[in-house]
């Protein structure tokens, strides 16, 4: 069984691991600009990185104002239940912030993963880097 761990921190410890991903999942996987990608929020953010036996597979941040974005694993680490492993350490972080909703702006096919969390979709579909968003937000009891 492989050993699994997510560490939450800042930008400059945890920048180089997690730009990483980034880079391999939205740059180079999605073909999101790198302007786009590399906007300048990191050094704000609290940033989470998923561990499976010492490898960097997955990562994501969550903004000051509750918002939660690039969330990302490594295609090799896909369809293993690490999504939700992660986006639920993230949720209890936000709580535990503070945080009575949490936002974030999903790609239009990974919306019943985010709902499978509890997260509703609202508005209109739109597009991020070229590719079909929809807001969705959870609201926690």
């Amino acid at each position: 069984m492989s050993e699994r761990h997510i560490t939450n921190g800042d930008w400059e410890t945890l920048g180089s691991a997690c730009s990483a991903i980034r880079k391999v999942v939205f740059i180079e996987e999605q073909n999101v600009p790198q302007s786009e990608e590399w906007d300048g929020r990191d050094p704000q953010c609290l940033h989470f990185l998923l561990q499976v036996d010492d490898r960097a597979v997955g990562t994501a941040r969550l903004l000051p104002d509750g918002h939660i974005g690039r969330v990302a694993i490594l295609e090799e680490a896909r369809g293993q239940g690490l999504g939700l492993y992660l986006m639920e350490a993230i949720l209890v972080a936000a709580r535990e912030a503070g945080h009575h909703t949490v936002h974030l702006d999903a790609q239009t096919y990974a919306i019943p993963f985010y709902e499978r969390l509890g997260f509703t979709a609202y508005g209109d579909e739109f597009l991020d880097a070229n590719i079909p968003h929809y807001h969705m937000s959870l609201r926690f009891q």
